[in-house]
């Protein structure tokens, strides 16, 4: 699976590829960054080289129904989930290598591992309930 791009007319397809046990690696960026359009080629390679997990561009002012809330101070801003556990959220530098080691760091983990990280601070406990790319998805279909 390639890259895929959150729009108005794909979230059905989005939904569907993102349900199940699965990574998702989400790029929240906006069209006027110049930072985010030079990174984009970079985090769509890094998708092609993970063609296991699900790799997902949101621009934030387009899709601010779904993700509005999410506190995105700098570009370009990572979400790493597996299944309903936020692994990762955060600025990163816009460089597919660090993306690509900070992805294998927590794709090494187990679910158990993941899910005990998830309720280790208020901070990733936070993440839980603010970033979960899936739940946003659904709530913004049910509004």
């Amino acid at each position: 699976m390639t890259c895929l791009t959150l729009e108005l007319d794909n979230r059905d397809q989005i939904r569907a590829a993102l349900s199940g046990d699965v990574w998702i690696v989400a790029c929240l960026c906006a069209a006027w960054c110049d930072v985010c359009r030079q990174f984009r080629p970079s985090f769509e390679a890094l998708a092609a080289e993970h063609p296991d997990k699900r790799f997902i561009w949101v621009d934030i002012e387009d899709q601010a129904d779904v993700v509005g809330d999410f506190d995105v101070e700098n570009f370009p801003v990572l979400l790493l989930q597996r299944a309903d556990t936020v692994a990762f959220f955060g600025t990163v530098l816009p460089d597919a290598r660090q993306a690509n080691r900070l992805l294998a760091a927590q794709v090494e983990k187990t679910l158990p591992e993941l899910q005990q990280e998830a309720a280790s601070n208020d901070q990733r406990r936070q993440w839980q309930l603010d970033y979960n790319l899936r739940e946003k998805l659904e709530a913004a279909q049910a509004d």
